[in-house]
């Protein structure tokens, strides 16, 4: 079992922010990353359709024999972690619970803000799973909607970043929040920037690295860690032509994207067979 992968998945490109520091975790592991670019964003889709989505690629993955999934979509982290940890006999990590913990670990006004897509923030996910932890933390959320964009431009050092960040934070920054917790997996391309606005008294919590070191530490619990000398070998598969996410993918990984293969997910078997038809 050690020996196997850990699986990744994301609706496009965001969850390579995730990958980035499971690899710096656990250089010893094999990952296998899987963007859904054909179908992105799930952030507009209904609750049914992400399950549907999240069930296809989790069978996929399943098929490729993985060891551990990591749902790096804070939308399906939302909508059908749930789901997929009842089917499946792995464990599956989502990028919301680590976020929420370690926000309410490091709080010390008990003011927590939460930055993320509309989708995201109108779950109410992040709020839920902080007050589970801690009832009394008061949480005040703000959609950033166009953070993705610029990230995935590489508008992360300008004016443009800047002045998007100083309009979507302002209002947290008044209701004098001292964590932020950067609920999208692109946030982290911008967190110079978000840190600049916030300001030196707010602690920036970024749930990709809240959520390796989570898939660090069930793996090392179920003794399921490959020896710590080994090097991992890194899969990428998308469900549209590649081009646009080796392009971003580059900017967020800084370079050191691999061989990028598309895959249909519909011609897939329903066990998640890797007999992919010829089209």
């Amino acid at each position: 079992m050690a020996w196997k992968a850990i699986g990744i998945f994301d609706s496009g490109v965001g969850g390579l922010t995730v990958l980035k520091e499971v690899v710096r975790a656990l250089p010893q592991e094999d990952t296998i990353y899987l963007g859904d670019t054909a179908r992105v964003p799930y952030g507009t889709k209904s609750p049914e359709t992400v399950i549907r989505y999240s069930r296809q690629i989790a069978r996929y993955l399943m098929g490729r024999d993985i060891k551990l999934l990591v749902v790096a979509c804070n939308t399906a982290s939302a909508v059908a972690l749930a789901a997929l940890q009842q089917e499946f006999p792995i464990p599956i990590v989502g990028v919301i619970e680590p976020g929420a913990r370690a926000a309410a670990e490091v709080t010390v006004s008990g003011k927590v803000g939460v930055i993320g897509t509309a989708a995201t923030i109108g779950s109410s996910a992040y709020t839920k799973a902080i007050k589970r932890i801690n009832p009394d933390i008061e949480v005040v959320t703000r959609p950033c909607p166009l953070f993705v964009p610029l990230a995935e431009e590489g508008w992360v050092d300008n004016e443009v970043a800047r002045l998007t960040a100083r309009i979507y934070l302002g209002e947290l920054r008044e209701q004098g929040v001292d964590t932020l917790v950067l609920g999208c997996t692109h946030y982290p391309i911008l967190k110079e920037v978000i840190a600049e606005v916030m300001g030196p008294g707010v602690t920036l919590v970024d749930s990709a690295e809240q959520t390796a070191l989570t898939v660090a530490r069930i793996l090392a619990e179920q003794e399921l860690l490959r020896p710590a000398g080994e090097k991992g070998n890194h899969h990428y598969y998308v469900t549209d032509v590649p081009a646009g996410f080796i392009r971003v993918g580059n900017r967020f990984l800084g370079g050191r994207l691999g061989d990028v293969y598309q895959v249909d997910l519909e011609q897939e078997l329903p066990e998640g067979g890797s007999d992919e038809e010829a089209h």
